[in-house]
């Protein structure tokens, strides 16, 4: 365990980060680099030589992870802004580290789906001169740049001590973030052809679910930046987990409660193509991720132990908000790549037409999203050292 190295300066504690802090940021360095160069090569060699998408299923597992990032961005926005945004002064001490780390995640996002775009340079100047204002993806692009603009701007208003114009700033940011997160769930809730996507739930469903992220993500990284550099957690910052732990529970509940009528209503009356998908969750390819990852560690683990420790517990609730962040990234991958593995005409009897398209991440693939992680995990541990364990929370 690293010793606590503390030095008073005026009224503030600062809190010295320890050399495995350092180390690590080194390390997710390294895997960033790594993902970045892949991603490189694969601009230089041609997308369909590198990824395993294919013209019938052509969203694959960079697409989730993209999801992946920023929807725990927009959790960690929403439910941080309850505190500082809000006025709830018990959660408080979440609020500089949390929006930082929702500036991590939705700056991974982009370096992802960067990659997974083949000439990601054209978006932004397109987005400019060529808007189309009828397109969700239009859309995702311009709400998510002015999400990040106001979370930029109420990070270094919080870090100056301007709290009040931190609380404007951050109240755009839950604006944008929930237009723009809302608008993601419409890109698949709107799509006619995938039926397993279609239908209005899917915006609100994302919603509910991002902030299910978000309490997973705080109350894990904070635990783990004091147990990574030995610091002692004072009682505020103990009280503010808590209360995220509950919060946390109470969006487990709502995300069970959708995830059982999704999955009633893709099976009563076997609605042609989301019956097939949802009985590949259920019962066939997927069924392991469905039942072990999203609804045993993603969902009945957390809540149980939330439940049991009364949220009171921090070492217990990190370890499983960890592992529910595991397993949302596979919930994530299911949403994605499951919407897609029913044929258009699997009900016309076609000859030798398969019952479901095949899709397996590249070796390319897997290490652009070790990059992305990487990304993330060098800004959380460089965002520990720079900001002292984020002063304005101690």
């Amino acid at each position: 365990m690293a010793e606590v190295r503390e030095a008073v300066l005026g009224r503030e504690l600062v809190l010295a980060p320890s050399k495995t802090n350092t180390w690590l940021a080194l390390l997710f360095g390294l895997l960033f680099a790594v993902g970045t160069a892949v991603g490189i090569y694969s601009f230089i060699a041609g997308h369909e030589h590198v990824y395993g998408v294919t013209r019938e299923i052509p969203w694959g597992i960079l697409i989730s992870t993209y999801v992946f990032f920023v929807v725990t961005s927009t959790g960690l926005c929403l439910t941080s802004s309850i505190g500082h945004v809000f006025g709830i002064q018990s959660l408080m001490p979440i609020a500089s580290r949390s929006v930082f780390l929702a500036i991590a995640t939705i700056l991974s996002g982009f370096a992802v789906i960067g990659f997974e775009l083949e000439n990601p340079w054209r978006m932004p100047i397109y987005n400019l001169i060529s808007a189309n204002p009828t397109s969700n993806i239009w859309w995702m692009g311009t709400l998510y740049g002015a999400y990040l603009f106001f979370m930029l701007v109420e990070f270094a208003l919080l870090k100056m001590g301007h709290h009040k114009k931190a609380g404007l700033a951050g109240l755009l940011g839950v604006i944008a973030g929930v237009a723009a997160h809302s608008n993601l769930g419409a890109v698949f809730g709107l799509l006619n052809s995938r039926e397993f996507w279609h239908g209005p739930y899917m915006p609100i469903y994302f919603i509910a679910s991002a902030m299910m992220s978000g309490g997973a993500a705080i109350i894990f990284f904070t635990w783990l930046a004091y147990k990574i550099n030995g610091w002692e957690m004072d009682a505020k910052m103990e009280k503010a987990l808590q209360v995220t732990g509950k919060i946390y529970a109470l969006l487990i509940a709502i995300v069970m409660f959708f995830t059982c009528w999704k999955v009633i209503s893709g099976i009563a009356g076997h609605p042609p193509g989301k019956y097939e998908a949802m009985m590949a969750l259920l019962t066939g390819p997927y069924a392991f991720n469905f039942w072990f990852f999203e609804t045993g560690l993603g969902l009945i683990l957390p809540f149980i132990v939330i439940l049991a420790v009364r949220a009171r517990n921090i070492p217990a609730m990190a370890i499983v908000s960890g592992l529910a962040l595991l397993a949302i990234f596979v919930m994530r991958y299911d949403l994605v790549v499951v919407g897609q593995i029913v044929p258009h005409y699997h009900g016309l009897g076609i000859v030798d037409m398969p019952h479901y398209y095949s899709y397996t991440p590249t070796l390319y693939e897997w290490l652009i999203v070790l990059g992305g992680f990487g990304l993330c995990g060098m800004l959380f541990f460089i965002g520990e050292r720079l900001f002292r364990g984020h002063l304005d929370e101690h």
